[in-house]
């Protein structure tokens, strides 16, 4: 059965994430051109894989031809949305929204009612489109992030 948000992006549909879809889901993260230039060694050698997939509430956007062109990864305790891409070429299409929308259903059943982002510098406008407020600053730690990145708290709404 789709639900109310699959039907607002046409031709795709949100179902969870399942072991095998693990290197798809690696090379969305490592080709975005988000991470690209000075955010480069962020993704570098980043590996997505099957037992994270399984621990956790990982969802992906798949189109109708069958081909994966997002996906969203919620961690419930402590509550944090730790990863969201959409392919590079699926982008303007509603694909975000439509993932974001998901979380919130998911964090809604697991009781939550709030979900903290801390969001990748460029996409910061994103998540405030959808209604994420910022609650500060995420400090850079080099030499993983050499970056500050904007904290902020996605409203689920009432369980």
């Amino acid at each position: 059965m789709r639900s109310s948000v699959t039907d607002r992006c046409e031709g795709v549909r949100i179902r969870r994430a399942v072991a095998r879809d693990a290197r798809r889901l690696t090379r969305l993260v490592t080709t975005s051109r988000a991470y690209e230039g000075p955010y480069a060694p962020m993704v570098a050698g980043y590996k997505l894989g099957p037992d994270y997939i399984e621990a956790n509430a990982v969802h992906v956007a798949v189109d109708d031809g069958g081909r994966v062109v997002g996906f969203y990864a919620l961690v419930l305790s402590p509550p944090e949305l730790d990863l969201m891409f959409v392919a590079d070429d699926a982008q303007g299409r509603g694909i975000g929204r439509l993932l974001v929308d998901h979380l919130r259903e998911e964090a809604r059943r697991a009781g939550l009612a709030t979900v903290r982002v801390v969001a990748h510098p460029p996409a910061e406008g994103f998540y405030r489109s959808v209604g994420a407020e910022r609650t500060g600053t995420v400090e850079a730690r080099p030499p993983a992030v050499m970056w500050d990145r904007p904290d902020l708290v996605l409203t689920v709404g009432t369980p």
